[in-house]
């Protein structure tokens, strides 16, 4: 193992940690004390049609009727339930029946996830009419047809001659909620050409995991535009942005669930904002939307919305497109986040297919994390073998190269020494770089899996050994106070992860010192030194990490580990060297045999520096 190895692992380790300090910087920008309260209050500022529609209805009003009560009317099917109220007309409350929340997972409750509630959660919609803005909130619609599935809530005039109806209907066996808007007889109260309907949508998103810090570092608010580009504002802190193109949908997301409203026409003048909470306040992060659409005042043509509200799954959310009212494809799919173009490609052709095909074995969770490891490892194992047998050559070669340490000792000629060892490898057949390629392999690997990882629903809840869920961190050690860096827990995989990390570092470098002559092992101490303290740094990064990953990388560096023993114990030197002098004696007799390589580069770059030399001397003595 030569410095070229090291360096690769050091760079490794400088993107790993740079991937981690990014995707880490997540923590909600702290509110002034006056807003860290257990209830915030949402900060949307309403459009102006909105601020129109303020004052409420009253008898002069042609959809005015009194004393009204608001209704629900709950639809439901397998997988979810739907709470439609009569005011506004609008969603009130989501639940999910094959889910739970962390606390009631851990105190055995069998209560379905409650996704979306009206007490936090609202969509506002206000149609623009000559005669003023009605707010469709100050309104109660009279239900009609309902089933499980369906109903249709309709609001009429006094004298029946306007009408306007919204019919929801719950797919069957589904995560999708259908929203038909038409209207009849408002031909007269509406500009030509279409109304304006403004729509503001809003949410506190709830907590539902066991920590705030990872949760909070996956969840964002998601919208597609038609230029056909996914965008996302900043999980770390308080954002807001103003969309100049159509927005095909917008997505409340947390880490693993998501509210999203898909709009069969591209909304328009969207404005969306992020706003990061307290942890004491119980939620994640406020989410606030304003867009515009168009209704058509004479009925001919309805006004389509869709919500899905349901699990951020790979497949599930890629087969959303079977049932979408749109033309052009939904790509709800790029709500998992599965990292930049190169890993995001790695777990989207390979570590999803072969994910998929552990977990239709119903396997445990972390026995299927065992078999992706253990398949790495076998597709890794030719370049992995071929690395080490570089260092081993080098190893068996070390003699030779210190006699010609030894035969140039300067500091002068460490040109000529480096090229003539060059040459020395080149001889025998031995390439110092051979060592970098299993670290180029893995290092997309690895951080593939840092981001497939923690997106894995399927992870969620699932227990192994004394982690009991493996989507968020083992705290089998842990007490009742903050340490800064540390949190209130200690990650047993976590700390199994960085002392194997410990171990293989030690490993590679008694390889890398069997290699290298006194002089570069001098020159190669401090790197030696990062590499030792590089666990360190992982401790305190991934001790807030899910289990999950955690477990994958201690299996994954403790079988690096094993894979390196193995080829260490069943390496003979004597007969490696013997190999050696064979193709030294073969290239030796073959006359147009000339160094390749670096041992070339060197020999160039040696030549050129004579004949500057050469040429300087030739000034001189003039």
């Amino acid at each position: 193992m030569d410095k070229n190895t090291i360096i690769g692992l050091v760079l490794m380790a400088a993107v790993l940690i740079g991937f981690s300090y990014y995707n880490t910087q997540q923590q909600p920008v702290q509110q002034p004390a006056q807003e860290q309260t257990a209830e915030p209050k949402q900060t949307a500022t309403p459009t102006p049609a909105t601020a129109a529609a303020a004052m409420l209805p009253d008898s002069t009003d042609r959809f005015y009727t009194a004393d009204q009560k608001p209704e629900y009317i709950t639809l439901r099917n397998n997988k979810v339930s739907v709470k439609i109220s009569t005011k506004g007309a609008t969603v009130a409350e989501v639940k999910l029946n094959e889910y739970k929340s962390y606390s009631d997972f851990a105190e055995g409750k069998e209560n379905p996830l409650l996704l979306y509630s009206e007490k936090d959660a609202g969509l506002d919609l206000v149609l623009e009419t000559k005669e003023r803005n009605m707010r469709l909130a100050d309104y109660c619609f009279t239900p009609e047809n309902v089933t499980d599935s369906t109903v249709t809530l309709t609001l009429a005039s006094k004298d029946n001659a306007q009408r306007i109806n919204l019919v929801y209907k719950l797919l069957t066996d589904n995560y999708l909620l259908n929203c038909s808007l038409h209207t009849s007889g408002m031909g007269n109260l509406c500009k030509a050409g279409g109304a304006p309907l403004y729509m503001a949508w809003h949410d506190r998103v709830a907590r539902h995991e066991k920590g705030f810090y990872f949760e909070n570092m996956y969840s964002t608010l998601t919208y597609k535009t038609t230029d056909d580009d996914v965008e996302k504002l900043s999980e770390q802190q308080t954002e807001e942005e103003s969309v100049t193109a159509g927005v095909n949908w917008i997505a409340f997301k947390n880490q693993y669930f998501s509210s999203v409203l898909i709009a069969a026409a591209p909304m328009k003048n969207v404005e969306v904002k992020s706003e990061q909470l307290d942890e004491k306040s119980g939620y994640l992060k406020a989410y606030n939307a304003q867009m515009e659409t168009t209704v058509d005042p004479t009925g001919e043509k309805a006004t389509d919305f869709q919500y899905y509200f349901g699990p951020n799954n790979y497949r599930l959310l890629q087969s959303m497109d079977d049932f979408r009212i749109t033309a052009e494809e939904y790509e709800l799919q790029d709500l998992v986040y599965l990292g930049w173009p190169l890993f995001k490609w790695i777990n989207r052709y390979f570590t999803l297919y072969v994910f998929d095909f552990f977990t239709r074995m119903n396997l445990p969770m972390g026995i299927v994390l065992l078999l992706i490891t253990l398949l790495l490892r076998v597709i890794v194992y030719a370049p992995t073998r071929k690395s080490y047998m570089s260092s081993a050559k080098m190893r068996v070669l070390k003699p030779k190269v210190d006699e010609i340490s030894k035969k140039y000792p300067k500091q002068e000629d460490a040109m000529k020494r480096q090229q003539e060892i060059m040459t020395l490898y080149s001889q025998y057949g031995v390439s110092p770089m051979g060592g970098c390629l299993p670290m180029l392999i893995q290092m997309p690997i690895w951080i593939a899996m840092f981001n497939f990882v923690p997106n894995a629903i399927e992870l969620r809840q699932q227990s192994f050994l004394w982690a009991d869920d493996l989507s968020t961190y083992d705290d089998l050690i842990s007490w009742n106070f903050e340490i800064w860096g540390l949190g209130n827990h200690l990650s047993l995989f976590c700390l199994l992860f960085c002392a194997c990390n410990l171990l293989y570092s030690y490993l590679m470098m008694r390889q890398q010192k069997e290699t290298m002559s006194g002089e570069q092992a001098q020159q190669m101490k401090l790197m030696q030194w990062m590499m030792m303290l590089m666990p360190l740094f992982f401790f305190f990064m991934f001790n807030k990490y899910s289990a999950g990953l955690n477990y994958y990388y201690f299996i994954s560096l403790l079988f690096s580990a094993l894979t390196m023993w193995y080829l260490r114990k069943t390496t003979d030197d004597a007969k490696l060297l013997a190999k050696l002098e064979e193709n030294y004696k073969a290239n030796k007799n073959n006359p147009n045999k000339k160094p390749t390589g670096l041992a070339a580069r060197l020999e160039a770059l040696q030549k050129q520096q004579q004949e500057m030399l050469e040429q300087q001397r030739k000034r001189n003595g003039r």
